[in-house]
């Protein structure tokens, strides 16, 4: 089984979410090395960015076998 969904939508979205994601983690190790507590903000957006990989991650599969994500 791949580890991304098939091309399409839900691929694209995904991969977009994990590189914001990825970006959102080293702005906040920047920022915590600067000593500045707006790096918290940084890990609150990386947080919420993996839950969007993970969801469309698991969209694309879901599609592609014929099933609902939501239940």
């Amino acid at each position: 089984m791949p580890p991304l969904p098939p091309p399409g939508p839900a691929r694209r979205l995904a991969v977009y979410a994990f590189v914001v994601c990825a970006l959102a983690v080293a702005a906040a190790v920047v920022s915590f090395v600067q000593g500045s507590w707006l790096g918290v903000v940084w890990v609150l957006l990386a947080g919420l960015s993996s839950n969007m990989c993970w969801y469309y991650v698991k969209r694309g599969r879901a599609s592609r076998q014929g099933r609902s994500v939501t239940g």
